[in-house]
């Protein structure tokens, strides 16, 4: 047997080092480690070739990101049809796929079928408005990294929603898209102030907004009181002299105090307030825009979370309805393509249309 020489000796000790190393080295280059919704530090693979994604509106942002190729479990509620969830429409061949979690708004904040998910073999698992213990919890237990997104608030979105479609982007090696979404809804918001930038607010009508879906389909009682597509536009919504941000219910006797010149109705609560007015019909006859025919419909987008395409729609929409003479460039059912083609690669206008009815469309019961 050879003799180790003083000489090669240092050579053979650094390469029992590099092939030591190796397999460290390559697991560092191959991994990436972000922080997410609830500042959690995670660490995920470099490549990720396949995910889900639990929880309200975590689905649509993957959507939005041209990512759903990588979806290979979706929970039990995607699967049942639900208005105004646009995504849905458009990558109808998800429900194809296995159920991995039960999911619907009674399910936020909780655990998936472990089983399910593992048979699947996800990379990782986006998780929407899951706080951080239970992220935590889920990610020891199953061996798989958790990173939670988050659109803000209900029924709104602004810095959270940014984030969280530039963490996912990240991940997915999909940044320039994430940007470029954030890009549209900022030009799209700046045109809409833009066009409205300057108008008197005597003359301006007055504007309330009901049937707004909370956690299900409502009647005309539900509202916001920063309702986007009003806000982008400047209206003089009536329901924000309540004083509070959001969401809320409002009894039959204020909306009748406020007799507010028009009233925009989410097509989600239509069949609500279709039933309610047959049931009550001196209340809506003495509300002057019923009599007036000053309702109109509007598209639900507080859907399993905010769908953001049709934010931007029906903001075109009420901008035309309330300031004409602003808005007369705008040819409403062109914007509506545009719009969903840019987040979900192809227009949903006619589901739309055949399940919310017509935008913008006189409200006859």
């Amino acid at each position: 047997m050879q003799k180790l020489s003083l000489r090669t000796l240092p050579i053979i000790v650094t390469a029992l080092v590099i092939a030591l190393l190796l397999p460290c080295l390559c697991h560092a280059r191959n991994t990436v480690t972000v922080t997410d919704a609830t500042g959690r530090t995670v660490e995920v693979p470099g490549e990720v070739k396949k995910i889900i994604c639990i929880g309200p509106g975590c689905l649509r942002l993957i959507c939005y990101l041209g990512a759903n190729d990588r979806v290979a479990g979706i929970e039990a509620f995607e699967k049942k049809l639900q208005v105004g969830r646009s995504y849905r429409y458009a990558n109808s061949q998800l429900l194809a796929l296995p159920v991995v979690a039960q999911g619907g708004p009674g399910n936020v904040n909780k655990e998936p079928d472990l089983e399910a998910v593992l048979k699947v073999k996800p990379d990782v698992i986006f998780a929407s408005y899951m706080k951080k213990p239970q992220a935590d919890t889920l990610q020891q237990k199953i061996g798989i990294p958790v990173v939670t997104l988050s659109y803000g608030r209900f029924g709104s979105f602004g810095e959270e929603l940014y984030s969280s479609l530039r963490l996912a982007g990240k991940i997915l090696k999909k940044d320039k898209r994430a940007d470029e979404i954030i890009s549209f809804v900022e030009n799209a918001k700046t045109d809409l102030e833009r066009r409205t930038t300057g108008i008197k607010e005597a003359s301006k009508p007055s504007v309330f907004v009901g049937g707004v879906g909370y956690r299900g389909a409502q009647g005309i009682e539900s509202t916001e009181t920063d309702y986007l597509p009003l806000e982008w536009v400047r209206a003089r919504n009536v329901a924000k002299s309540e004083g509070v941000q959001g969401h809320l219910f409002v009894n039959k006797e204020k909306i009748l105090a406020w007799d507010p010149d028009i009233i925009f109705l989410d097509a989600l609560g239509l069949s609500i307030v279709a039933a309610d007015q047959q049931k009550k019909p001196q209340v809506y006859r003495a509300l002057k825009a019923f009599r007036n025919g000053t309702v109109f419909i509007l598209w639900p987008f507080n859907a399993y979370m905010t769908n953001i395409d049709t934010v931007i729609i029906d903001a075109y929409m009420a901008g035309l309805l309330l300031y004409p003479q602003q808005f007369r460039d705008v040819a409403i059912d062109k914007k509506c393509d545009e719009v969903y083609r840019f987040f979900i690669g192809t227009s949903v206008t006619d589901f739309m249309k055949k399940d919310a009815g017509l935008l913008g469309a006189r409200w006859k019961p």
